[in-house]
C-alpha cells in the first residue's frame, strides 16, 4: 500500500492554484483538476475530497474558457493518458485488494472445512482409511 498524501494547507493550495490558473493563461492551455492534484503532490480523487471548492472552479474554468471558442476544445493526448493510467491504478489497486480479501476468505474455509470434517469423522467414529502425506513416507 502506498503512504498517505500530505495534505497541504487552504492556503497553500490556494496559492498553487492561483499559480497554476496564471501559467495556464500565459501558455493558452485549459486548465485541468488532475494537473492541479499533481502539482499538489496529490490524486485526483485525494484532491478533489478536500478540495472541492477548487475542483468546482477549475472544472466551470475548463467549461467555460474566457478564450476563444475554438482554442484547444479537447485535452491533449498526455492529458487523456494521464487520466487513463490513473483509472487503471485505482482499478489495479481495487482488484489487488479484492484478490488479497479472497484468498483471506479462502484460507479461513479451508480451516473450517478441515475442522468440520474431523469433528464429523469424530462424532460417527468414523476412521480414515487414506494416511496423512507424511505417514506414507518409508
Amino acid at each position: 500500500m502506498t503512504r498517505p498524501a500530505a495534505i497541504p494547507t487552504e492556503t497553500r493550495a490556494r496559492q498553487v492554484t492561483d499559480q497554476y490558473l496564471n501559467d495556464c493563461h500565459t501558455n493558452g492551455k485549459r486548465p485541468s483538476v488532475l494537473a492541479l492534484a499533481t502539482r499538489l503532490g496529490l490524486s485526483n480523487t485525494t484532491f478533489r475530497r478536500h478540495f472541492p471548492q477548487l475542483a468546482k472552479e477549475i472544472t466551470a474554468l475548463r467549461s467555460h474558457p474566457s478564450s476563444p471558442a475554438g482554442h484547444e476544445a479537447r485535452p491533449s493526448p498526455y492529458d487523456v493518458l494521464i487520466a487513463r493510467n490513473a483509472k487503471l491504478r485505482r482499478t489495479n489497486r481495487a482488484l489487488t485488494e479484492n484478490l488479497h480479501y479472497a484468498a483471506a476468505h479462502i484460507q479461513r474455509l479451508a480451516l473450517d472445512n478441515a475442522r468440520l470434517r474431523q469433528a464429523l469423522e469424530a462424532s460417527h467414529n468414523i476412521t480414515r482409511i487414506d494416511k496423512p502425506e507424511r505417514d506414507r513416507r518409508h
